[in-house]
This record gives structure tokens, C-alpha cells and sequence, in this order.
């Protein structure tokens, strides 16, 4: 929502752009068969596409609106979800804007009660979070996809009808010219919360609603505090609430409260009564400048998710798949991990290098991370938002006692997005026992500085195999089907990390997840990991 007299797309900061249908020469070829379409151009969708085009594989990106998503919605952008953009080559304009942060502040009736900081220091080339606007997330991502010829975007296009065979699916497209069929081998579903290509399948995701409900207010403002994320619980402005305030680029601030319980949704959402709460709020921060406000909106928190990420030839991915709460920025960078799991996959599969099987690794994996991602985010969204009386008394007496006892102010610790480890996939091998350290096959690989950059920077885009032996790095060069081999020193802030003797090495998958490592490696061994990795039968 925008205050009166503004339109839906009128920014204090962020000038819209407006994307027209597809014309000229493309209309003749709109039903041309495709090998895989995806519905969606948020960042989930856009990051599937560029996946599947760092694969070589072509894409139809479908898209109902004319522009980008408004308002900041989705903010905040893990560390791994950089390392995914870095991979994708769309990361320096996310370098250049988003604000880096590694540390929380939470409050009790105004006292401070924690100070956390996440892991960080001189092996990391990212900060642990970063935060920034949707509409530059969607802008960035789609300045990487305009400049890709394997992708196909169609704006102002709707899926107005679906059909799904064993061999692929048909859509049907609407645009304001006309309607036409386009048959694809395979569908990522990417439209959102709202997924009509779920609803038309007849699917339903199934989980837990929370009470909480929240209002997402932007504001610009020149306030000095740093980019910290603070917490407010039971504040003098939202007695029993919390407020929730994050730095942006732009002077834009971002700050969601908690409705009460005998609220009216729609008398909260009025612009009055947002400006009373906000200024309130503000109030309470200590900030009496001059302020405007951008937009709002409003969320409740829920765990929901499908039984199956996988339906035939059909994905679905990020919110389409599930829905999160906000506690701990796990929404969009679930969502990312998401697209760039199965956009690597599906690429090797049509590109003749994997195995079919390869895409039955996809649910487990990030259903598996959607579960984890539960598991922390509902023990956050408990202590933000007590789900009964018993949960607020708890909650409350957890927050009293931290007023003098440190120890218990961690329990408002929102425990933040990491990335989840694939034990047991099948597409990740066994972990060699006779590591002491270092991380096992499924988590994602750790960076680490070396002499001229970061470990990260020596990834490559597909399979790369870390080793610290350069006899065993020439014998593997030569294998057929050979990944990209890195070798490196020993000893060395690399071997240090990754716990490994001058013998060692690691395979990383095309998603910078671990797919083996081993503490003596031998050429042959390698050899048979990729055949495993790749599903391949002959």
C-alpha cells in the first residue's frame, strides 16, 4: 500500500520500470516447444533461469506482471545465497548496494538483553547477512537474465491453463494479444504463496498458522544507527508486541510490529493509524527527525509446505513449495537454495551428463532443509509471537530473567539462516571416517582466503574437485568426465578449514554443497564418485 495521493508503483527511492509482452518477430515462435518453462519471475524464478542458462540450457520465463514486485518484502540475503549470485555472475551490483551486517540487538520494555554476532572473519570473502530491497534483488537478477540469451522473458504473460503427460506439460499462456499453447519437457513451478499451478493441480500444502500478524512499514529517514537488527519486545509504543527494525540502502527502513489480538486488520492497515504506529515506534527508538513513509503491508507467520517438491515432470520451488516464517531470513534464501538445486540438476540431466534418477535427489534435499528450517524458525516464532497464553507467560518470564541473567537472553536469539547439510542424500556419498574435522559430504563447502582471493572465487561450474596434492590433481585432470580441479597448499588456511592432510581432497557440487572428500585420495576413487554422483547407468 502507498499513502494517498501516491500510485501502486510511486517511489520515494525506486523508479519501476514497465515491461511489455512479448513483440515483433519473438510472437511467431511463442509455441515453440521448450525444454523447460518457469512460471514465477521473482527472485526464485530468475534464479532458476540463470542456473539452468550456466548449464547451457535454454528457459521461458513466464511472468503476469508488467514490473518488479513492490515494496521491500523479502530484505535480507544470507551469505550463501551470495556465493549462489556469485556463481551465477550477477553478484557485483548486489556487492555495490546491499548493506553487510553481522550482529542483533534485542530488547526488553526498552533494556538491551542480547548482543549476538554471527560467524564471520578473514576466511569468509561475504558478510554473514546483507540487507536490501526486493525490487533491487528483482532488478539485479533480471539485468543478469537480460543479458542472457538462453532465457526467454515474457512479461505480462499469464498460465491460464495446464495439462501434464508423461513426457512434459502444455500451458496455456495469455498475454493482452492473445492466447496460445507451449509445450515444455519440464515445469518449475515458481508463482509464489499463491500458486495457481498448484491450485490447478489440485495440491495443498499442509503445516501449522500462527497467530502473529505483523504490519511492514518502509520508511526513509536519515537515522544514524548502524546496520543492526533490532528487536523490540513488549515496548512502551506496542505493549505485549514486538518491533522488529532493519537499516536499508537508500535511507529506507524497514520495521514490522506485531498487531494485538483484538486488532482490526483492516483499521490497522489504514494509513492513519500505520503513520500513529510508526511515529510511535520511532518514538520509542529515540528518533524525532523528519520522516516518510514508502509503503506498507502486512504478514502472519506459517509453516506450510507440499508433501512432495516433485509431481511427474512438474518442480515447485520457494514459496510455491513453501512457506516459512520471517524469523531467522529464511523465506527468500530457502527459496534461492531451491532454484539452484534443481536448476543444476535438471541442466546436467538434459545436458546428457546425469542420470534421470539425479532429480529424484531433489525433494529430500530441500524438503529436508524446509523441515530444519521449521524445526528453528517455529521455536523463533514462539518466542516473537506466543502462540497461547501458557507460551507468553513462558516467553515473558524467559525475558524478565534476562534483564539480570545473560544467559537467558539468548533465548530471543532468532537463530539465523545457515545452510542445510544433505546427510544421507543420494546424491552425496559417504563421509570418509578418517576425518577429524573439516566438513562432512552434504554441507556446503567453507571458503577460505587463500593468497590471491578466496577459495570461492576457484569454483567452478561444475563439479570441482579441492585437493592439496598436485600429482593427484594431474591424474584426475586426465580422467573422462574430469570436474574442475583446484589444488592447493599444504599447509595452509584451506587445509586448516577444511581439516585435510597433504593427500585430501573435496568434491563440491555444481551448488557448492559437498558431494565427497577424502582423507587419501586416489584418482580411481574419484572416478567412481562421479559415476555414482552422476546416476549415470552405463
Amino acid at each position: 500500500m502507498r499513502p494517498a495521493g501516491r500510485s501502486e508503483l510511486d517511489s520515494v527511492y525506486f523508479d519501476y520500470p514497465h515491461f511489455e509482452e512479448p513483440a515483433g518477430n519473438r510472437r511467431a515462435h511463442l509455441s515453440d516447444p521448450v525444454q523447460v518453462a518457469i512460471v514465477g519471475a521473482g527472485p526464485v524464478g530468475m534464479v532458476a533461469a540463470l542456473t539452468l542458462a550456466r548449464e547451457g540450457i535454454r528457459s521461458v520465463l513466464i511472468e503476469s506482471k508488467s514490473t518488479f514486485n513492490d515494496g521491500s518484502r523479502a530484505i535480507c540475503i544470507a551469505r550463501q545465497s551470495f556465493h549462489i549470485l556469485q556463481s551465477l555472475g550477477a553478484l557485483e551490483p548486489f556487492l555495490a548496494k546491499a548493506l553487510g551486517w553481522t550482529t542483533g540487538r534485542s530488547f526488553y520494555r526498552g533494556r538491551q538483553i542480547l548482543e549476538f554476532t554471527m560467524p564471520d572473519g578473514p576466511s569468509e570473502k561475504f558478510r554473514p547477512m546483507y540487507n536490501l530491497q526486493q525490487q533491487y534483488i528483482e532488478q539485479y537478477l533480471w539485468q543478469a537474465i537480460d543479458r542472457n540469451p538462453l532465457v526467454d522473458m515474457r512479461w505480462q504473460s499469464r498460465v491460464t491453463g495446464l495439462e501434464t503427460g508423461p513426457d512434459g506439460v502444455e500451458l496455456t499462456v495469455t498475454d493482452p494479444q492473445e492466447t496460445y499453447t507451449l509445450k515444455a519437457e519440464w515445469l518449475l513451478a515458481a508463482d509464489g504463496a499463491r500458486s495457481a499451478i498448484r491450485k490447478t493441480m489440485g495440491l495443498k500444502l499442509s503445516g501449522e498458522n500462527y497467530e502473529g500478524r505483523y504490519v511492514i512499514a518502509d520508511v526513509q529517514m536519515q537515522h544514524d544507527y548502524p546496520t543492526i537488527r533490532r528487536a523490540l519486545f513488549d515496548p512502551e509504543c506496542r505493549p505485549g508486541g514486538t518491533v522488529l527494525i532493519h537499516k536499508q540502502p537508500d535511507d529506507i527502513w524497514r520495521i514490522d510490529y506485531q498487531l494485538g489480538p483484538g486488532e482490526d486488520e483492516s483499521e490497522a492497515l489504514s494509513e492513519q493509524t500505520v503513520r500513529n504506529s510508526v511515529a510511535r515506534v520511532l518514538g520509542d527508538i529515540g528518533y524525532s527527525g523528519d520522516w516518510d513513509l514508502e509503503w506498507w503491508s502486512i504478514y502472519s507467520a506459517n509453516t506450510l509446505a507440499l508433501d512432495d517438491y516433485r509431481h511427474g515432470r512438474v518442480f515447485f520451488i520457494g514459496d510455491s513449495a513453501h512457506i516459512v516464517p520471517i524469523f531467522g531470513v529464511r523465506g527468500l534464501n530457502n527459496g534461492i537454495a531451491d532454484a539452484h538445486n534443481i536448476g543444476w540438476k535438471l541442466g546436467r540431466v538434459l545436458n546428457g551428463l546425469a542420470g534421470e534418477d539425479l532429480l529424484d535427489s531433489y525433494t529430500p534435499e530441500r524438503r529436508g532443509a524446509t523441515l530444519d528450517v521449521f524445526a528453528n524458525a517455529t521455536k523463533s516464532a514462539r518466542f516473537m509471537t506466543p502462540p497461547s497464553h501458557g507460551w507468553r507467560i513462558m516467553r515473558d518470564a524467559a525475558l524478565g530473567l534476562a534483564l539480570e541473567h545473560p544467559f537467558a537472553g539468548e533465548l530471543a536469539n532468532p537463530r539465523q539462516m545457515t545452510p542445510f547439510t544433505y546427510a544421507g542424500s543420494p546424491a552425496v556419498l559417504l563421509d570418509d571416517p578418517g576425518f577429524a574435522g573439516g566438513a562432512a559430504p552434504g554441507a556446503a563447502m567453507p571458503d577460505a582466503a587463500l593468497a590471491d582471493g578466496f577459495l570461492s572465487d576457484r569454483l567452478g561450474s561444475g563439479y570441482t574437485l579441492v585437493c592439496f596434492d598436485s600429482k593427484l590433481s594431474g591424474e584426475v585432470a586426465r580422467l573422462p568426465g574430469a570436474p574442475e580441479v583446484v589444488c592447493l597448499d599444504h599447509p595452509s588456511d584451506a587445509s586448516r578449514i577444511l581439516g585435510a592432510a597433504p593427500g585430501s581432497a573435496y568434491l563440491v557440487r555444481p551448488d557448492l554443497h559437498i558431494a565427497a572428500r577424502w582423507l587419501d585420495a586416489s584418482a580411481g576413487g574419484i572416478a567412481a564418485a562421479m559415476k555414482t554422483l552422476n546416476f549415470r547407468k552405463d
